[in-house]
């Protein structure tokens, strides 16, 4: 359910049931598993610290694994890079081994890293233990990689002791930043090859932190990007926002919440913010969560998993807390309710905070939004929508396939309710059943909002 209509949905479905008749639906009795969370089961490999950017139409999973179920500690001895252009169906690009780097020989502490492109190839920091952090070079994501400086680029000691995690954002103007550290964290810009620091790095300020060992502490693992024109650093789950990429930084909440997290990923309500070591990346418009998880049968805190799913951003600047559950993100199980705002790509459309305090994804003339990988969609099924529209009407096309793809269905708007007020819709499709690559398309003239979707879901006929 959207977090927009907790209080509303109820009596908003029984004025609609009045207005626009009895709904046409019912609920399917049967549907196939959808499991993308936790993504080992898309990439058949547990899979930890993820770090993630989006280049050249492909996201790339820069990533540590554990050793083995049997660990009792951290034993991680490679780096791994994978890549996806849907978020569901990933490849192994390459396989860094510590032997290839300054460290020369085989290890057990492959901890964090994070691969960027930078100064026409890639750049890949990683953490050689809790106290190095190193840099190596390749000329796309699928290396081969090769150690330019053969030492650290940040030497044990050098700034704090333990100068681990390194996380770098590339900020509009062009500049890179890396920012890395345990409790404390330090920043500095890179210089223009990334392989060395372009200034001293500095201690970053963070007002009233909170983190999972409670109130003035942080945690390790720092995160570092950049939304309407804020900074946030965020660690385990937590995190702090500025408007200086120095900082200071205020706290401002929590990724995640027992609420947002579903059931079957929490089977400990304390364990929901503990060892997220998080990563937000956008891809095709929409913003992304990737962090740790270790709820799952035949996983502990040394032998992890990676879960994922959609970021929102309050008018305020505030994260709406993350949902993860079993569907995970780039596909869509139609046996439940689908948020519309949960898009995999979009054009003339937006994500808006509506007056609940949730989101809807925004549709004007020509906009139109894609819902690849929908499962268990009956066949010619009846969609029912929470929709509030302007009282200029317009209409939506349901496409498969394409923003240009065989109509399934229509539904005509035309001035039944104002704006800010969600009320159901429904239109019947002609549809295979199985699973659905859905287009939603707006039409209508002039260059006014036609209409917010709020969220969506499909039956089989009565």
């Amino acid at each position: 359910m959207s977090r927009a209509r907790i209080v509303s949905v109820a009596l908003l479905y029984s004025v609609s049931a009045v207005i626009f008749g009895s709904s046409c639906c019912r609920q399917s009795e049967a549907s196939e598993t959808v499991a993308g969370n936790p993504i080992s089961e898309l990439t058949g490999q547990p899979i930890e610290d993820p770090h993630m950017i989006a280049h050249d139409g492909k996201v790339y999973l820069f990533a540590s694994h554990d050793y083995s179920f049997q660990s009792k500690g951290y034993d991680m001895r490679d780096w791994w890079v994978w890549s996806s252009d849907d978020l569901v169906h990933w490849n192994q690009e390459c396989v860094l081994k510590p032997e290839e780097t300054f460290m020369k020989e085989p290890s057990t502490k492959c901890w964090a890293t994070f691969g960027v492109p930078m100064d026409g190839g890639w750049r890949l920091y990683f953490s050689a233990g809790p106290t190095q952090i190193g840099v190596v070079t390749a000329q796309t994501p699928a290396g081969p990689w090769s150690d330019p400086l053969g030492k650290p680029l940040i030497a044990d000691g050098e700034y704090a002791t333990e100068s681990r995690d390194p996380d770098v954002l590339l900020d509009d103007d062009g500049s890179a930043y890396i920012v890395f550290g345990t409790f404390n964290y330090f920043i500095a810009r890179l210089s223009k090859d990334g392989l060395s620091l372009d200034e001293e790095a500095r201690p970053v300020v963070i007002t009233n932190p909170v983190g999972p060992y409670g109130k003035g502490k942080t945690d390790d693992k720092p995160s570092l990007h950049k939304h309407g024109g804020l900074y946030y650093l965020s660690w385990s789950g937590f995190y702090a926002v500025s408007d200086n990429v120095y900082g200071p930084y205020e706290y401002r909440g929590t990724v995640l919440s027992p609420e947002s997290v579903a059931p079957d990923f929490r089977p400990d309500r304390s364990a929901v913010l503990f060892d997220r070591h998080g990563n937000f990346f956008e891809f095709n418009g929409q913003w992304y969560y990737a962090a740790n998880d270790f709820s799952q049968p035949g996983r502990t805190r040394y032998y992890r998993d990676v879960v994922m799913g959609y970021v929102h951003y309050k008018d305020n600047g505030d994260m709406a807390p993350v949902r993860i559950d079993r569907t995970g993100v780039g596909q869509y199980d139609a046996s439940g309710e689908i948020e519309a705002e949960d898009w995999f790509k979009a054009e003339g459309a937006s994500t808006t905070e509506n007056l609940w305090g949730g989101f809807d994804l925004s549709l004007g003339p020509g906009g139109r939004a894609a819902y690849p990988n929908i499962h268990n969609v009956p066949a010619d099924a009846c969609l029912s929508l929470s929709i509030s529209n302007n009282l200029e009407g317009g209409v939506l096309e349901f496409r498969d396939g394409a923003p240009d793809g065989p109509v399934l269905g229509t539904l005509d708007l035309g001035g039944r309710n104002n704006a800010g007020h969600h009320l159901t819709h429904r239109v019947t499709l002609s549809n295979h059943s199985g699973t659905l690559n859905l287009w939603i398309v707006a039409k209508g003239e002039g260059d006014s909002e036609i209409c917010r979707i709020d969220s969506f879901r499909f039956e089989p006929r009565s």
